[in-house]
């Protein structure tokens, strides 16, 4: 399974989001700054996480977006299915009804699309059973800078 880039781009902006301080809303514009993205394609990303309810946009001069709701209450398939739709991964189309085994018999559901269903449903409860306060506290774990590296590069004029 492939995935766009626009999953990534709205995992780190969501993480980034989390290191902000209640309240504060980031631009699309300083979002996509930090990581050199392209801003109008980032914003796409953005309002498909607002249109899911995972971020939220304030108008104005001090307007941006801000997390919805708290990172222990966003998963990670919350934003995969944001960016690439609830749409099913593999899409059986009974092609062992096609040729000469056409008009089966087929007394059972295809064995490929149940397991393909079988393997993406895994996929999608492990990508469920993580959450963004999860990568949150294995990121500063890891790099227990990049929270204040992130906030104080967002401080900054011009950055």
């Amino acid at each position: 399974m492939r995935m766009g880039e626009g999953v990534e781009w709205a995992l780190h902006t969501c993480l980034n989001l989390t290191w902000v301080e209640a309240g504060q809303a980031v631009p699309a514009s300083r979002l996509a700054a930090y990581y050199e993205l392209p801003a109008a394609y980032l914003n796409k990303q953005l309002q498909a996480l607002a249109r899911a309810g995972l971020v939220v946009s304030a108008p104005g001069p001090r307007g941006g977006f801000q997390l919805a709701r708290p990172p222990e209450r966003v998963t990670l398939m919350d934003v995969v299915a944001a960016i690439e739709g609830e749409e099913p991964a593999f899409r059986c189309t009974e092609i062992r009804g096609r040729g000469p085994a056409e008009g089966g018999p087929f007394p059972t559901a295809c064995v490929i699309d149940r397991s393909m269903r079988a393997a993406e449903l895994a996929w999608r409860r492990e990508l469920a059973s993580r959450t963004l306060a999860d990568v949150k506290a294995e990121v500063e774990r890891e790099a227990p800078d990049a929270p204040a590296r992130f906030r104080n590069w967002l401080s900054r004029k011009g950055a």
